[in-house]
Order: structure tokens, then sequence, then C-alpha cells
């Protein structure tokens, strides 16, 4: 018998950044590690990843890191956590591991311990071994997680739904379902994103309708926006295409690299004749296929709209289809790029949300999971707090009680012992970890306070050279702004700044000694209250000091 752990580092109450620990015996697995896109309040922050502590800590212990599918809330976080645990296994499904090795090329990042994995085939691990079984999503080859331990099988869902006309790589096998539910499992992980939504997802993930009326009521040129991993609905568009006489152009290398295997592997089903080079983009017969940066929604789409795309400018004959859906603290940037593509005059068709949905599990396709599964216990993750809540109200109607469904939130520990479930108040330490450029967790809390400060109120500098020898002022004080106040019409606001800067200055210099401490701290409180009570504005001020 043994001692099982269940946490975790991300992915609970938010959307995106999941990364699922379970602890057996001090043998450490690993679910997904994810990325979250940044919201509008997070300034020039590219991504969120969860912080990985733990695994630094316990390195020796991990077995390895089991990646669901290719997207980038279950795979992004990869490349920073490498940097720092180069030795780190990942395993995944061929399309998985071949757009982690992408990410990875593109983040000059070399590691030789990605490792893929054959649907229904088990890997030991000691005692303890993982099955990984067939699930239906937007991507193919995607997996859900068993891990078998002495005390039954621990199941990890991921993201899925249930659709029978969704077969090859994208088919879900129900048979090895049913046989791992029938063998016994302790607790199942299953997400909750549209845990509050009735019936089935299927059909409403499905979208041919809508690019089908689209491309035969349109006359001009067409801008398909997608998020790149998304190969089911970028499969229904070719579908339809086929049907016309248009063409299509891939913008963008990695999109089209994605994409172009995609057909060679048999992910995708298309004539590559039907695809043009980046010249064609202007013919008024193409589609154009758009995708986001990982880190960056709708970065792309913007750039065209201001212009600054060198091969294609938006008119009023385009019409815009965006045809992944807009994510939780993302609704400011898709209004805002929304207006300004109505601005430009161009046509734009949305996914209304109540009609179309995408390819996660709604309240049937949970309950149908649950009778599947027949779980001793019930750890509904991925997705807000209401959704996991929403995803115990569907499991208590398929008979689970209710003393055995566990909801948690980050770094909250579900424990284990001989196969019962004991509520032991334990909690491991969790964070973000804010993303800003190439270096991992080059920047924090204060830095966004410093942000946002000067986004609302601008910066004040105020520059002063004395004399090395005889202390005396030789210039300045100067007094600089950007962001704060037009200096020409607020000359008296920046004299009087100026002359309170000279006083502390004066009062602090002796002839041997400057205290430049007691300078630095006088100007930025007396001329912060001043120009407060001047303005009401509170921006931030720099004093620059030199001795010449």
């Amino acid at each position: 018998m043994s001692k099982i752990k269940i946490f975790s580092l991300g992915g609970l109450n938010e959307v995106g950044k999941n990364m699922y620990i379970v602890n057996v015996d001090n043998d450490i697995f690993v679910f997904d590690a994810g990325l979250k896109y940044a919201d509008d309040k997070m300034l020039g922050v590219d991504y969120i990843i969860p912080n990985y502590d733990y695994l630094k800590e316990n390195r020796k212990k991990i077995k390895g890191v089991f990646i669901t599918h290719g997207h980038d809330a279950q795979m992004g976080a990869l490349s920073d956590i490498l940097l720092d645990i180069s030795d780190l296994k990942i395993y995944g499904a061929k399309f998985t591991i071949d757009v982690i090795k992408n990410q990875l090329k593109e983040d000059n990042i070399k590691t030789d311990n990605l490792f893929e994995l054959e649907p229904h085939k088990k890997i030991d691990f000691g005692k303890n071994s993982i099955f990984p079984i067939s699930l239906t999503h937007t991507v193919p080859d995607t997996l859900g997680y068993v891990l078998y331990t002495e005390d039954g099988a621990i199941f990890y869902t991921g993201n899925f739904v249930f659709d029978s006309t969704m077969r090859g790589s994208y088919e879900t096998d129900i048979g090895k379902l049913a046989y791992v539910g029938k063998q016994g499992v302790l607790c199942l992980l299953s997400e909750s994103v549209y845990a509050d939504k009735q019936g089935f997802t299927s059909p409403n993930h499905r979208i041919s309708p809508l690019i089908r009326e689209t491309l035969n009521n349109t006359n001009g040129r067409i801008l398909f926006n997608i998020f790149q991993a998304q190969l089911y609905r970028i499969q229904e568009l070719f579908n339809e295409i086929t049907k016309t006489n248009r063409r299509v152009v891939i913008m963008g290398k990695r999109l089209e690299t994605i994409i172009l295997s995609a057909i060679d592997n048999g992910y995708i089903s298309f004539n590559k004749s039907r695809i043009g080079n980046i010249y064609q983009v202007n013919d008024p017969n193409i589609v154009v296929v758009i995708s986001d940066e990982r880190e960056k929604p709708f970065s792309n789409i913007k750039r065209i709209i201001k212009g600054y795309d060198k091969f294609i400018t938006l008119s009023e004959k385009d019409t815009v289809i965006f045809a992944s859906p807009v994510y939780d603290g993302m609704e400011k940037s898709a209004t805002k790029v929304l207006d300004d593509i109505s601005k430009l005059g161009s046509n734009i068709v949305t996914l209304p949300n109540k009609k179309y949905l995408t390819h996660h599990a709604s309240s049937e396709d949970l309950m149908l999971m649950l009778g599947l599964m027949k779980p001793k216990y019930y750890f509904p993750v991925i997705g807000e707090y209401r959704g996991q809540v929403a995803n115990k109200e569907a499991a208590l109607k398929v008979g689970i009680k209710e003393e055995n469904i566990i909801l948690k939130q980050n770094g909250e520990v579900a424990t284990f012992i001989n196969g019962v479930y004991k509520n032991t108040n334990e909690k491991i330490k969790v964070d973000d970890i804010l993303i800003d450029g190439k270096t991992v967790g080059d920047i924090g809390e204060l830095v966004l306070k410093d942000r946002e400060s000067l986004s609302d109120n601008g910066i004040v500098i105020v520059a002063v050279t004395l004399d090395k020898q005889t202390k005396e002022i030789l210039a300045g004080p100067e007094i600089l702004t950007r962001g704060f106040v037009y200096v020409k019409d607020n000359i008296d606001l920046i004299k009087e700044a100026q002359n309170i800067s000279l006083n502390i200055i004066t009062n602090n210099i002796q002839p041997k000694f400057v205290d430049f401490n007691k300078i630095k701290t006088d100007i930025r409180d007396k001329v912060g209250k001043y120009l407060y009570e001047a303005t009401e504005c509170k921006p931030m001020i720099l004093i620059v000091l030199q001795e010449v």
C-alpha cells in the first residue's frame, strides 16, 4: 500500500497554466506544463507560467512530464522549465512531440529527453506505470494518462470531448476507457472548462456551416484567424475550400511548418498544390490563414490592422473570420481588435459563444466519462473555480458521493493513504512566474506596479551637476518630464519644482560633504507632495546627481 499526493502547481481557478503533480511514495509524475496568457492589466508581460520550484527541489524524483496535447495551456512552459531542469524527461504522442520540438528549436533549446508515446502501450516506472489513452480534442494525438498504482488507477483526462464523427488520430478509444474503469479507478481528474454547459459539446464545436456560408457569400479575400495548433478547425476550413475554387495562403513560417507537416503526416487532408505563396496574398480569391503567437494573442492580426505588415493591408472588400475563442482576460483586447477592423470597413465573422463551442467537455461529456471510469474519488481540474463547482454538481448527478469529490486550489494537497482520502491541509508553495522577453522570472509585482504608475502618471527626472571639489552647483536642477504634463503649458509648475529641489540641495551641501541619500529622499517627498497637490497625479520621480 502507498501514500499518494495529488496537487496542482497551476490550472485550478484559472484558464491555462496547467500543471498537475501526482507523488506516489516519492515517485513524482507531472501531467502537463502549460502557460497562461497575460491579461490586459499585466503591462508588457508576455505570458505566465507556474512557479516550478517544487520540480527543481525534487528533480531526482521526477519520472517524467506527460503532455496531453500540443496546446500552449498544456506545454507552453516547457521551454522555460528546461532552461533550469535540462534533464527533465518529456513524454507525449507523435504530433505533440513534433510541436514541442518546433517550439524548442525556435527557442534554441536542445534536449535529448523527448520521448514519443504510442496510445495504449503501457510504460513501467518501477511498481507504477503509465497507460496513455486516445481522446478527442481539437488537435490530433490527444492523450489522457492512466497512472497505475498499488492502490488503484489515477486518470488525468486533460481536455476532451466525445464525438463519434472525429476519427483517426482524433478518435476516442471508449473501449479502453471502459476497460480502465472496470479495473478500478482510485481518482479521476477531469476538466471543468465547460462543466456549466448543459448537454454534450458535440455537435456545437463544429463550425463547418459557418465557414461554408462565409465562403459562399463572400466575393473578396478572406482572412481566417486561428490558434496555430487547432488543426481540426483548420481541417474544417480546408474541407470547405475544396468545394470552391479558392486557394490558400498561410501567413507565418511557424504556422506554415505545422500545417505542411500535418499534411505530410496525414493529420490534415488537403491538396498542397492549392497552397499558394505569400506573394499571392492580395489575390481576391485567396483565403489567408493567420495564427497568433503563443505569448501574444491577436499579435499578428493587430500588426495587419495597424498597417505594419509588409505583405497584406486590410481593405473594405476583406472579410475576417475569428475561428478561435476569446479567453478570459482577453475580452478588452478582442473588443479593441474588432473595433479597429470595423473602422477599416472590413467585414467581421465571429463565433457566437452560445451557438459555437470549442472542444471541451460539457456536463453530459463529463457524466459519460464518470460512468465509464466509475472512480472512487473525483477531482475536478482545469478551469475557474465556478467550473470546478459545476463539475462537482455533474458528478453528484451520477451518484458520486459528495465527500468523495475533491475541490482544491493551486498548491492544496489531496492525500491518499492506503487508498483512502485524508484531508491533511498540506500546502505546496505556488506562485506565478511572469515572463517578459527571453528570461525566466525577470519581472515581478514591483515591476508591474512601476509600469502601471508610469502608464498612469508618467515620470519626472530631477537632474543636478555638482563640482567635485567645491560641491557648488554647476548645472540644474533641471526638471525633465515624460508622460506627466506638457511643459510649455505648465512652466510655473516646473519652476516651482525646480525651486523646491534647489532649496533641498542647497540645505544638504557642505564644503566637503554632500548627503546624497537625504537629498534624494527629500526631493521625492517634497516635490512629489507639491506635484500631487497641484495636479492630483503621482508621477515616478527619479533624481540624478553627478559630480564633475
